[in-house]
C-alpha cells in the first residue's frame, strides 16, 4: 500500500454539523407555526361541530318527546340541552346533555347574533318556538380563537340556525361566498 494515501477520520466536520443544525432550525420554525394554526383551527372546528350537534340533539329530543326542549350556550363554547316540559320520566328543567368548554376547544370564543342571546327552544314539531323567558332566539353563532399568536392563520366558522330549527356549520370567508359555482361551505346569512 502507498504511504501517500491520506487517512480521513470518520464522522462529521464542524461545518457539516452547523449546516444541519441551521436547516433543522428553519424547518422547525415553520413547522411550529403551521402546527399551532392546525391546533387552533381544529379547536374552532370541534366547537362548531359540537354546537351544531347539540342543537340537533335538542331538536330531535323535542320531536321524540313531543315537548319543548331548550339548547343554551354557556361561557366560551359550553352548552346544555334541557327539557322545558316534562318528558316521560324526565321532569321539566332536567339536563339531558351538556358539554364543558374545556372539552376540545378551550381557546374558542363564541359570539351570538343578536348579541346577548343564548337560548334556542324547540317545540314538538322540531321548529324554533319562543323562549320561556321571552328572550330573543339566536340565529347564528360566530366562532373564533382567543389570543391568536402572530403569524398564525385562523379560519373562523359560523353555526347558522334556520327558521325551521336546522343548523349547519359554514365558513364566513367572503372569498368562498364569491366562488362560482357556489361553494357548499359558504354561509347564507351575511
Amino acid at each position: 500500500m502507498s504511504a501517500a494515501r491520506k487517512i480521513r477520520p470518520d464522522g462529521f466536520t464542524l461545518i457539516e454539523l452547523m449546516i444541519t443544525i441551521a436547516i433543522f432550525s428553519i424547518t422547525l420554525t415553520y413547522g411550529v407555526s403551521s402546527y399551532r394554526s392546525w391546533v387552533l383551527n381544529s379547536q374552532i372546528r370541534n366547537a362548531a361541530e359540537s354546537i351544531s350537534n347539540g342543537i340537533m340533539r335538542a331538536r330531535a329530543e323535542a320531536v321524540k318527546c313531543n315537548a319543548k326542549v331548550a339548547f343554551a350556550m354557556g361561557t366560551a363554547s359550553a352548552w346544555t340541552v334541557t327539557h322545558v316540559d316534562a318528558c316521560g320520566t324526565l321532569a321539566a328543567s332536567s339536563v339531558l346533555e351538556s358539554r364543558p368548554s374545556s372539552e376540545g376547544s378551550k381557546n374558542v370564543t363564541v359570539v351570538s347574533t343578536p348579541t346577548g342571546t343564548d337560548t334556542i327552544t324547540f317545540g314538538s314539531l322540531g321548529t324554533v318556538v319562543a323562549n320561556a323567558d321571552t328572550s330573543a332566539t339566536p340565529t347564528k353563532f360566530e366562532l373564533s380563537s382567543t389570543g391568536t399568536p402572530a403569524g398564525v392563520a385562523l379560519r373562523p366558522l359560523r353555526v347558522e340556525i334556520g327558521a325551521g330549527g336546522d343548523s349547519r356549520v359554514c365558513d364566513p370567508d367572503s372569498k368562498i361566498a364569491a366562488k362560482s359555482p357556489p361553494d357548499p361551505r359558504r354561509c347564507y346569512m351575511p
